[in-house]
């Protein structure tokens, strides 16, 4: 191997996975040299991810594509007026996606008397959504499929917090989640329970549970949905509480779609 062009051997190593690409650097200088080469990364970064970048009013600059794809794994650029954020999976170079609580369709989110919205200095958006009070409890997100990877299958969550000192409402009660395409009768549906602390739990009862994120924020699942690369339209999330229980003092961030 040592014989080898470098330039074969950057060849050789964008055929290989992001992972091997930095482990290989390890072996030589000849090979990190190649494994560090911009035809390599340009392989793992998705086709249309300078497109992409381009509709962040921050446009990072990056000698090397590597430092690119690394920047879009660990820090999630804002697009589409900061609205939207886009990263990588850092094992795939898969694209994940959020849709910030402005850009969904939240019921009451634009009447003062239910919802505010406020900052958060842990949040990657400008605004959050905060749920003063409701019974109907209601959040869908949209997003064009065609963004996504194919072949991937990919998981929707709803990510949010809570302010414990107003949390009440959710106790015991269950929600209801959908993904599926806008007009379509292909739905997937599942159920969801925010408040996972109190709600008591049965083994194999179907619902999803909240988790912490490593950002410190909460998700529940959605749902999944697997893009083959040939389907057209938007991709529709939705979580709904349709109780009679007045609700208060959830966060919400946004919705998350990234690979499973």
């Amino acid at each position: 191997m040592a014989d080898f062009p470098e330039g074969c051997i950057a060849d050789i190593i964008s055929f290989t996975t992001p992972r091997d690409a930095c482990r290989l650097c390890s072996v030589s200088t000849t090979f990190r040299s190649a494994a560090e080469a911009n035809t390599v990364w340009e392989r793992f970064l998705p086709t249309d991810s300078s497109s992409l970048v381009a509709r962040s009013t921050l446009l990072p600059t990056f000698s090397r594509l590597k430092d690119l794809y690394i920047s879009l794994c660990d820090q999630p650029l804002l697009i589409d007026g900061g609205r939207k954020s886009f990263s990588l999976e850092k094992e795939t170079g898969k694209k994940c996606f959020m849709i910030s609580a402005r850009e969904l369709c939240i019921i009451w989110g634009d009447t003062p008397q239910y919802w505010k919205w406020i900052s958060s200095p842990d949040a990657r958006f400008e605004e959050v959504a905060l749920l003063l009070q409701v019974c109907w409890l209601e959040i869908s997100g949209k997003i064009e499929v065609s963004m996504l990877s194919p072949l991937t299958l990919y998981t929707a969550y709803l990510v949010f917090k809570v302010r414990h000192e107003d949390f009440y409402g959710f106790k015991t009660q269950v929600g209801n989640t959908t993904i599926g395409f806008v007009g379509s009768g292909e739905i997937v549906r599942g159920t969801a329970a925010v408040d996972g602390d109190y709600y008591e739990r049965e083994e194999g009862d179907g619902h999803n549970y909240p988790k912490e994120r490593r950002d410190g924020w909460m998700e529940i699942e959605l749902g999944e949905f697997f893009y083959d690369g040939r389907q057209e339209g938007e991709l529709e999330m939705k979580f709904q509480d349709l109780s009679s229980h007045w609700k208060d003092g959830l966060i919400v961030l946004g919705i998350e779609i990234r690979p499973k």
